[in-house]
């Protein structure tokens, strides 16, 4: 019996990654780093997890003598500065308005909700920024929707890891088979799949050339999409 959802957020919820990688650009010129990431060059780096993972990720490319962070150090600083400043940034950018709800989404949730199913999230990002995007979507009551929240402050080892799925499935004290999960990367279907649930993904620009293999379903957007599809899918699997 279907008895959760597990959303991820960026790219899945909400087509987010341009205002990321708009906030990103705000950061380094900010801070007179130099740097300014293209759309191809921000599709490479969505390969790794976590914003600040990312940008230290890409300074040790272009400076291949830097030193790994180390606990206080001057490095773990800089990244923590400019990771603070692109948060900033991306904020406002959705409190102005450009990030939206995926098509299908919030007609999904209501759905669920109303039937009684327990929905959750399960993403790498910062609270700050689920809360940004989901108080602008949905609006100041938004966590009604979700009774469990996972994020990048209580599962540190980032995806394709499964742990922050592994912690909400701990939390809804529901086995694997009784949930489905929405993704739209790889990173992320290897997460869900690694944690034993059927996923389905739905991509976005910067994910369609992954590979989705192993997934329940991968379509468009959620736009349709009912619980009784969903029921149907989970039974032909099996």
């Amino acid at each position: 019996m279907l008895a959760a959802l597990i959303f991820d957020v960026d790219g899945t919820l909400a087509d987010t990654e341009l205002a990321h990688l708009a906030a990103f650009n705000h950061a380094f010129a900010a801070q007179g780093m130099g740097w300014a990431w293209d759309v191809p060059r921000y599709t490479e780096l969505l390969e790794v997890s976590g914003g600040k993972e990312r940008i230290l990720h890409h300074w040790q490319q272009v400076q291949p003598g830097l030193k790994d962070i180390g606990s206080g150090s001057a490095l773990q600083a800089e990244v923590d500065r400019l990771h603070a400043i692109k948060t900033a940034a991306y904020e406002e950018a959705v409190r102005d308005g450009a990030v939206q709800l995926r098509p299908g989404v919030l007609d999904l949730l209501a759905a669920a909700s109303d039937a009684g199913l327990r929905l959750a999230i399960a993403t790498t990002t910062s609270p700050v920024n689920i809360a940004a995007l989901l108080r602008t979507a949905i609006g100041p009551d938004w966590m009604r929707y979700f009774t469990v929240v996972e994020d990048a402050s209580t599962a540190p080892r980032k995806k394709p890891h499964p742990q922050v799925y592994q912690q909400t499935l701990q939390r809804l004290g529901l086995h694997a088979s009784a949930c489905v999960a929405f993704e739209d990367s790889a990173n992320g279907l290897r997460a869900a799949t690694g944690a034993g649930l059927a996923t389905v993904i739905t991509p976005n620009g910067f994910t369609a050339h992954h590979n989705f293999d192993g997934a329940l379903r991968v379509l468009p957007s959620l736009q349709g999409v009912g619980l009784a599809d969903l029921r149907r899918w989970v039974a032909e699997r099996g």
